[in-house]
C-alpha cells in the first residue's frame, strides 16, 4: 500500500467502536483523551439519527466517555445539512425522532404534511402504519424521499429491531421510488463532517467496526481505514468484501499511540 501522509484527524464510528451495548469499550477514554489532549481535530460519528448531539453527548458522560457537542456528528446532522444544500427553507414530513426534527428546524426547514418538497425517513422506536401511509401517499403525489441511513436493523437488549432501511423497504416497496440515503455508507456524510472540522481526507483516519459501512464509506471518501473488531465484523468476513481497511486492529485500545 502506498504511503499515506500523517493522520492529522480522526473520525471514529460510536456503537461497536467506543461502546457496546451502553458500555465502554476498553481504551475509548484513554483514545478520546489523547484525542483531546492533541488539539487533533475528531468526530464521533453516528448513524442512528433518533439523539441530538446534545442528548448523545449526556449519554456518553453517564458512561465515562467525554465528547464535546461540537465533536458529535449524525446522519441526521448530514442528512440536514444535504437538505439545506440542496433546497434551502424547504418543507418536509417526517418520520423521526428529535434528533432529526432538532436538526431540520436548526436549518430553517418547515415540518409539515401539507405537499412537502420531502418525505424525510429516520430512526424512531415507534414506527407507526399511519405515519408509514401518509409518507407512501406524499410520495406518490411528489414528495422526494430522503432517508437519514440504510441500517435495516438496530441493536437492542431483546435483539435485532427494524431499522430505517427496512421500513424504507417497505415504503419502496409501496412507491416504486427508492431513497436517497444520507448516512453511512455514502461517502457525504464523511466528507460533511470533513468540512465541519476543517479537515482533508487525505490527511484523516476513518475507524469503523464494519466493513460495509464505516470502512466503505471511509475508504470512497479517501481516507485511511481502521477495522476494530470489537463490534459487528468478525475477522473471517474481513476476505468477504472486495475491498480493505488500511489495518485491522483488535480494538480503539490499539490506536491510543496512533495519535
Amino acid at each position: 500500500m502506498a504511503d499515506r501522509r500523517p493522520i492529522e484527524s480522526w473520525l471514529t464510528d460510536m456503537d461497536g467502536v467506543l461502546i457496546h451495548e451502553g458500555v465502554p469499550i476498553p481504551g475509548a477514554d484513554a483514545f478520546l483523551k489523547r484525542l483531546r489532549e492533541s488539539g487533533k481535530p475528531f468526530l464521533v460519528l453516528t448513524n442512528n439519527s433518533i439523539y441530538t448531539p446534545r442528548d448523545l453527548h449526556a449519554r456518553l458522560r453517564r458512561m465515562g466517555l467525554d465528547v464535546p457537542i461540537e465533536n458529535i456528528w449524525t446522519s441526521a446532522l448530514a442528512t440536514a445539512q444535504f437538505l439545506d444544500d440542496q433546497r434551502p427553507e424547504g418543507t418536509a414530513y417526517v418520520i423521526g425522532e428529535a434528533g432529526l426534527t432538532t436538526a431540520l428546524h436548526d436549518i430553517g426547514y418547515i415540518l409539515t404534511d401539507h405537499e412537502p418538497d420531502y418525505v424525510v425517513l429516520g430512526e424512531t422506536r415507534t414506527y407507526s402504519f399511519e405515519a408509514m401511509t401518509k409518507a407512501v401517499r406524499l410520495i406518490n403525489d411528489g414528495a422526494r424521499f430522503i432517508c437519514t441511513n440504510p441500517d435495516e436493523t438496530g441493536p437492542s437488549a431483546e435483539g435485532a429491531l427494524p431499522a430505517t432501511g427496512a421500513v424504507a423497504a417497505l415504503i419502496t416497496k409501496a412507491t416504486g421510488k427508492n431513497p436517497y440515503f444520507a448516512g453511512k455508507p455514502n461517502p457525504l456524510m464523511m466528507r460533511t463532517g470533513l468540512n465541519t472540522i476543517g479537515a482533508h481526507s487525505e490527511t484523516s483516519a476513518m475507524i469503523g467496526d464494519r466493513m460495509d459501512t464505516d470502512v466503505l464509506a471511509g475508504m470512497e471518501a479517501g481516507m485511511q481505514t481502521f477495522l476494530v473488531l470489537t463490534g459487528l465484523t468478525r475477522p473471517e468476513q474481513v476476505e468477504d468484501f472486495p475491498y480493505r481497511p488500511s489495518k485491522v486492529v483488535d480494538s480503539i485500545a490499539d490506536l491510543v499511540d496512533r495519535i
